[in-house]
């Protein structure tokens, strides 16, 4: 399993929380958790092809939102593959 956190001003709008859960539609093998208080959203994905870095980047740009990630990005998540290099 993958988590991620990712920080995102302005989360804290109605109008963004709604739009954030209609975008999370299309992604239902991923698992979500808001923090309103601190425009955090954390993920929680199961297989690393579930959801990618450029599909959050693209979740929080339909939003008007900027995603920034908290920490190290998994490189599973970077890439969207799941094969190593030898």
């Amino acid at each position: 399993m993958i988590e991620v956190e990712i920080y995102a001003p302005g989360l804290r709008a109605d109008s963004a929380m709604l739009q954030l859960r209609n975008q999370m539609d299309q992604f239902p093998r991923v698992r979500y958790k808001v923090d309103s208080r601190h425009d955090l959203v954390y993920f929680e994905i199961d297989k690393p092809g579930d959801l990618s870095q450029q599909e959050i980047n693209q979740i929080f740009d339909a939003m008007s939102l900027e995603a920034r990630f908290v920490g190290q990005i998994p490189e599973e998540l970077r890439t969207g593959m799941t094969t190593k290099l030898a």
